[in-house]
């Protein structure tokens, strides 16, 4: 029997499944195999029916919903039409990465598992479910996982158990190679590339938008600074509704893209042209030829905490005894812990990682680079306004990421801190994105009451719903927000001012700072229970939470619950079904993060 063609296929959301795909895909070249790694959504799908042997690797998003990269591949796999033993010929297996404090823990790596059974695909073991959540991370489901994998696949094919495997310290040849160019350098190519054909903005066609502001909303004295920008959308074609985020691709600091290149002896004026050594397509956001410059400040995530697998790679480069020792102990399953320590607690980044191993990265070539860095994935932020109240214009609140841990320089978030950084006042600047469907969906009947519980940057996307209600006559609209001070943090307040003196809202406010003991809004939910039960049970109305997801979302139903109970008179488990069927029909939803 020859030997098979493995292809490792990925839904990845924040890229995690994507960097677990690419380790399978190392293990499986180190055994010879041929190997290729696709997102689920580029793998032409018709060819399933022919292929002997394919890994799934998915991740779950939001509400139990597959990843971007893999819908079409996932629409196309649950048609009713597909005859019941069309995948009889593949073996495959499904891995899923999720977290059990989500209630849909890895939805889709288990219904995919069970559609491909149904298509009459042979599994080789059971669906792997690693969860977030477990002390030793994720790593405590794969590791064992994919050593049983290997044994089913060698079980398969006898021939491959004969091949004497290289060796974890080998490295393998690089993905792609960079071919330097020694012409004049001429003007660069990071030049953002203006659409020429009228398509609707996307992930590989970003719309370049002019920034038109760029301002501080919370008082010089408050611990936090947070931005209200707004970009010029003109000609883009770009449509969105409330509820919807945009989609943008941060860049690395310039202080942080100057000291990689010099621990790398780089320059970065330097252009090359890249090619892959395999199958594998080049990155279609690099542009051809692309400078040194280019790849590490748009590319590259430099500044990112690395994951385990980075230190695998770059183990294989070392060749001092110290440097190699712990890059091997961080890379194993008994170094975990050390590495927690190390690498998340503090949240080192990839850069400072690099400097702290100066005679493994002085080994590191060009070509190494795009297997050693994930790639900086999009960032997403809910919309604040309403094509109906600000035509031509997109706003967005951003509160801008900066902490303390034991490293001398504070943490940093990558997109609030680059957003920050851009100054309109000095010249054009161009932001590229696009708009992406949200989850949260407002009613279209006219009388429906809304009620938007949004504290802090939550606030945000109830702006747009609020924006676009009362443009549409829609006039039954109640807010519960909630900040820190009135003086400080009160987000958007004229606004408010405005809808109320209009009559187009009621505002509940919650200044947890402002007085000796702290106010909440679960406060206000409480201390409005009548109104709510009303609006609720009543007149049929919707409710919406957004913000920050550690206790707030939870306090908020909780509130919710005990007004049901006091004002319907229902039973605490009444109160319970009452919330979960409003969740199932829509009437209840909630978007938050982490």
């Amino acid at each position: 029997m020859s030997e098979p063609t493995l292809r490792v296929l990925y839904g990845s959301q924040t890229g995690t499944a994507q960097d677990t795909a690419q380790r399978i895909a190392r293990q499986g070249r180190r055994r010879h195999l041929q190997v290729q790694v696709l997102p689920l959504d580029t793998y032409n799908v018709a060819n399933l029916i022919s292929e002997p042997l394919v890994i799934f690797v998915c991740a779950t998003t939001g509400q139990g919903d597959p990843p971007d990269n893999m819908k079409n591949f996932w629409r196309f796999i649950f048609r009713k039409s597909l005859p019941v033993g069309s995948l009889s010929r593949l073996d495959c297996a499904v891995l899923g990465l999720g977290d059990s404090s989500y209630p849909k823990f890895n939805f889709v790596a288990k219904k995919l598992h069970k559609r491909l059974m149904q298509l009459g695909a042979s599994t080789l073991l059971p669906v792997g479910l690693a969860d977030d959540q477990h002390d030793l991370g994720s790593d405590a489901v794969i590791d064992p996982w994919l050593t049983s994998l290997w044994g089913k696949v060698f079980a398969l094919y006898p021939s491959l158990a004969d091949v004497i495997p290289l060796r974890e310290d080998e490295a393998l040849p690089p993905t792609y190679t960079c071919h330097f160019l020694d012409d004049v350098k001429e003007e660069t190519e990071d030049r953002l590339r203006i659409p020429t054909e009228q398509t609707v903005p996307s992930q590989s066609h970003p719309f370049p938008s002019r920034l038109v502001s760029n301002r501080r909303v919370t008082d010089m004295s408050h611990f936090q600074d947070v931005r209200h920008i707004e970009f010029d959308i003109t000609g883009s074609n770009i449509e969105f509704a409330a509820g919807d985020v945009v989609m943008m691709f941060p860049c690395n600091a310039p202080e942080d893209v100057q000291e990689f290149c010099q621990l790398l002896r780089l320059d970065p004026e330097a252009r090359f042209t890249l090619r892959a050594t395999d199958s594998t397509a080049v990155p279609a956001r690099l542009p051809q030829p692309c400078t040194v410059r280019h790849l590490v400040e748009r590319y590259l995530d430099i500044a990112a905490v690395p994951r385990r697998s980075f230190f695998e790679l770059l183990s294989t480069f070392a060749t001092n005894e110290l440097e190699l020792e712990k890059l091997v102990e961080f890379s194993s399953a008994a170094g975990q812990e050390d590495l927690h320590s190390y690498c998340n607690r503090p949240r080192r980044t990839a850069l400072e990682v690099l400097a702290d191993f100066p005679h493994t990265t002085a080994e590191l070539k060009v070509d190494n680079l795009l297997d050693l860095f994930p790639e900086i994935q999009p960032r997403s932020f809910s919309i604040a306004s309403s094509l109906q109240a600000h035509p031509q214009r997109l706003q967005i609140l951003v509160a801008v990421v900066r902490y303390k841990t034991k490293m001398f320089k504070p943490r940093q978030g990558l997109c609030s801190t680059w957003l920050a950084s851009l100054n309109p006042e000095q010249g054009d600047v161009y932001v590229p994105l696009w708009v992406k469907k949200g989850t949260m969906r407002f009613p279209k009947e006219k009388d429906t009451p809304v009620i938007m519980v949004g504290p802090g940057t939550g606030v945000a996307p109830f702006r747009s719903a609020l924006q676009e209600r009362i443009a549409e006559g829609k006039n039954a609209n109640v807010l519960f927000f909630g900040c820190r001070s009135e003086s400080k943090d009160f987000f958007f307040r004229s606004d408010w001012e405005e809808m109320m003196k209009a009559g187009h809202l009621h505002l509940f406010t919650a200044f947890s700072r402002d007085q000796e003991e702290k106010v909440y809004v679960q406060q206000r939910v409480r201390e409005n229970a009548e109104l709510l039960w009303d609006l609720i049970a009543n007149r049929g109305g919707c409710f919406y939470i957004a913000g920050n997801a550690k206790q707030m979302p939870a306090s908020v139903c909780d509130a919710l619950k005990e007004a049901f109970q006091q004002e319907g008179g229902v039973s605490a488990e009444d109160a319970e079904q009452m919330l979960t069927a409003m969740e199932r029909t829509g009437q209840f939803q909630s978007e938050t993060w982490s």
